[in-house]
């Protein structure tokens, strides 16, 4: 059968995706590139917001209008069945734990809700990108308890893969050619916490010693985990393989609503992780995520979380307005005024983008390598450097450089990317040490 796809969200997500059109070529079904063309359409969706779940809702309602067999997979189908029937009443729906016996929805029409215990490493790809590789590491929240989080309810019991098996997934892919892999979770901190702690420096240091050329980009991890380990994880974070990029979710600056939150940490211990990764990388690029007009979000409240911003000065911000997420312990409180969040939000996106811009200052002028893993809106190449930094090239074509690793310089900065031109393009076998000493 042709099969049409669309995949929206996370990379755990989008690795589902390509894990689950891996598994129907294997079967001899043919993936094409317009709904109309195809015999099937799967969308892999994502509701983990519910800006984001609306457009998902109306995405399906247009598939669905092509009058072919409609299959929605990803997290919606368990997050909100209720919305995936009235939007596609005669869809066929599989959960993200599923997605390995996709090809009976495809074959037989079968939806399959239940979890499925098994681990999602070891099968054949259609990879989105030919230049990144995606790699889960476990599946499912251990903490469970944030009071406004759905991805308890939509990824299942929390499970980690074995390390062995980590590994040799990045050894497949960087086989294959992959230049760039990305070790993803839904929390890279709670690997292998089952132990007691996380294991996750045990991971990078295995997969760092792996043979061959490529990067390394650590997905987003709890500060609750990784805080008794944190000098450990810095120090794996030296090796020339791992890019110098922590994303760290603070998601307020104030203990009270974190409290609230059920985060399980206080903003003393992001910031210490903060000042321990900054004393040993300097240049680290900090993400985080901040949600701005929690329901017990007073005006204080905000104003703590704008301090911290002046205070640690992340190089990216993750600005969300609260929505509450059905199931969740959130879902029951007053909500703030709309026009209150809205304010808060410009608020914070202003100060967000001003200390981005500051922070990018440092870096006129600067010259190295990076890797082009990205081709922008408007056709032109992205690279990063081995601080994740995205670097816009000027000079060059997207289907000249892509993929390829290249010496450029700095001429301009952005908020949230640096504008550069092309010095040459590098010859990984000549200029590696090179390379990874830079």
């Amino acid at each position: 059968m042709r099969i049409y796809w669309e995949v929206y969200g996370c990379a755990a997500n989008v690795a589902d995706a390509e894990i689950a059109l891996g598994i129907l070529r294997d079967k001899g079904h043919e993936a094409v590139s317009r709904p109309e063309d195809a015999d099937i359409i799967v969308i892999f969706t994502c509701t983990v917001k519910r800006p984001t779940s609306d457009r998902m809702l109306y995405r399906i309602s247009q598939l669905r209008g092509f009058g072919k067999r409609l299959i929605v997979a990803g997290c919606m189908p368990v997050g909100e069945p209720g919305k995936v029937r009235l939007a596609a009443p005669d869809a066929v729906v599989i959960s993200p734990r599923a997605v390995t016996r996709i090809w009976e929805a495809v074959e037989r029409g079968v939806s399959i809700l239940e979890e499925v215990d098994g681990v999602k490493l070891g099968y054949p790809r259609l990879r989105r990108s030919q230049v990144i590789a995606i790699v889960p590491v476990s599946e499912g929240c251990a903490w469970k308890l944030c009071s406004f989080c759905i991805v308890t309810r939509t990824r299942g019991a929390f499970k980690n893969y074995p390390l062995e098996l980590v590994v040799g997934e990045v050894k497949r892919f960087v086989e294959e050619g992959a230049r760039e892999i990305w070790l993803t979770s839904q929390d890279m901190g709670s690997y292998g916490i089952e132990s007691g702690r996380s294991m996750l420096p045990e991971l990078l240091e295995a997969v760092s010693n792996i043979e061959g050329q490529f990067f390394v980009r650590v997905g987003m991890m709890n500060p609750l985990y990784i805080y008794s380990v944190r000098e450990r994880l810095a120090e794996a974070y030296f090796s020339p393989r791992i890019f110098k990029f922590l994303h760290l979710p603070v998601q307020s600056g104030s203990n009270k609503v974190l409290k609230d939150m059920r985060r399980g940490y206080t903003v003393k211990v992001f910031k210490r992780i903060v000042e321990e990764f900054r004393r040993r990388i300097p240049e680290l690029t900090l993400s985080t995520d901040i949600i701005v007009g929690y329901p017990t979000e007073e005006r204080e409240d905000f104003e703590e979380t704008i301090k911290l911003v002046e205070e640690v000065r992340p190089d990216m911000i993750n600005v969300s307005k609260f929505f509450a997420r059905p199931g969740t312990h959130s879902e029951k409180l007053r909500p703030l005024d709309p026009k209150v969040i809205n304010e808060r939000s410009r608020m914070l996106s202003d100060v967000a983008r001003r200390v981005a811009l500051e922070n990018s200052e440092k870096w006129m002028g600067w010259s190295g390598y990076a890797l082009v893993d990205e081709v922008g809106e408007r056709g032109e190449p992205i690279a990063r450097n081995i601080y994740y930094r995205p670097i816009v090239i000027t000079n060059a074509r997207s289907k000249e450089v892509f993929g390829k690793i290249v010496e450029v310089e700095v001429e301009d900065i952005r908020p949230y990317c640096l504008m550069a031109k092309l010095r040459r393009v590098a010859d990984p076998k000549e200029d590696w040490e090179a390379i990874i000493a830079s």
